[in-house]
């Protein structure tokens, strides 16, 4: 369904305070908008104040920065970080890959399907596996290769050239859709609530290669996905989405493997959903999501 030229996302943070959503509703009314959907969580534990609404403007708002300027005494009055987005603008975004293709894969389909409000520019990978998925989907597919073994200098002059990229593309979201590099703490701090990650989730967990046969041979009863924000501590940033499927000794290692990576499609696809439809707002190290 195509969104409304006038429908917009208001999304805010702020320290909790009484007549908040009185204030908003109230500017809102006052220039003629119609609310559509409103979602609010006030965190006791931060003392933080979080909110999303959907609204559709009057003919005379035709844009982002006429709808900024109602909120210019709020944001004064509450200390407010508070963030207009047109709904009719999809977000650009790039995706990065390393040889498993199954996460680009259900990511490219959802986008094709129009499941995800997105604009996929790119792919980019350092290997050619997913070439040919690329070109399937009729993305323009990047190779930057990066040698095993590769020192930092390398690596960095690797992700200088993916940052390039993302700015000769106007990207704003790097999706790691099982992009097997450590970023570097320089290119965390410029991907800063930009770039998210897909990594599966087990108890017990298991690094290196392979981690699903290494679940497999510990016998384990859950596995997981887990979608977060790319920082520079590894698989530590704020989460996004998590999910677990229950698994038994009847599944073989082939079969334990793919239903893990069903559940990182989903997770993933979730995810990146919800950051391009705004609804998660950053709370120290953890997030809000407004589903």
């Amino acid at each position: 369904m195509t969104p409304a030229a006038n429908d917009f996302i208001l999304t805010l943070s702020c320290a909790d305070a009484k007549g908040i959503v009185y204030s908003v509703s109230g500017v809102l009314y006052q220039a003629g908008c119609n609310i559509l959907d409103s979602q609010q969580f006030g965190d006791p534990g931060t003392g933080l104040f979080f909110m999303r609404v959907h609204f559709s403007a009057p003919a005379h708002l035709d844009g982002a920065e006429k709808v900024e300027l109602l909120f210019a005494d709020l944001r004064q009055r509450f200390g407010m970080q508070a963030h207009i987005h047109a709904v009719a603008r999809r977000p650009r975004v790039l995706i990065a890959v390393s040889r498993q293709a199954h996460c680009l894969n259900d990511l490219l389909f959802r986008w094709r399907a129009g499941q995800i409000p997105m604009d996929v520019v790119g792919v980019v990978s350092n290997h050619r596996d997913c070439a040919s998925l690329a070109a399937h989907y009729e993305v323009p597919f990047h190779h930057e290769p990066l040698a095993a073994g590769a020192d930092a200098q390398t690596k960095r002059a690797q992700e200088l050239r993916v940052e390039a990229l993302m700015r000769e593309q106007g990207v704003e979201l790097l999706v790691l859709a099982r992009y097997m590099q450590i970023l570097s703490a320089e290119f965390c701090a410029a991907l800063d609530g930009r770039a998210i990650n897909i990594h599966h989730s087990f108890l017990p967990s298991f690094k290196g290669a392979r981690p699903y046969r290494q679940a497999h041979e510990r016998g384990v009863k859950l596995i997981g996905a887990t979608a977060h924000y790319v920082t520079p501590e590894l698989d530590e940033g704020p989460i996004i989405e998590q999910d677990v499927q229950r698994v038994d000794h009847g599944l073989d290692a082939d079969e334990l493997t793919s239903v893990g990576q069903d559940v990182e499609n989903q997770v993933l696809a979730r995810a990146v959903r919800w950051h391009v439809e705004h609804r998660i707002l950053r709370n120290g190290h953890k997030t809000v999501v407004f589903k």
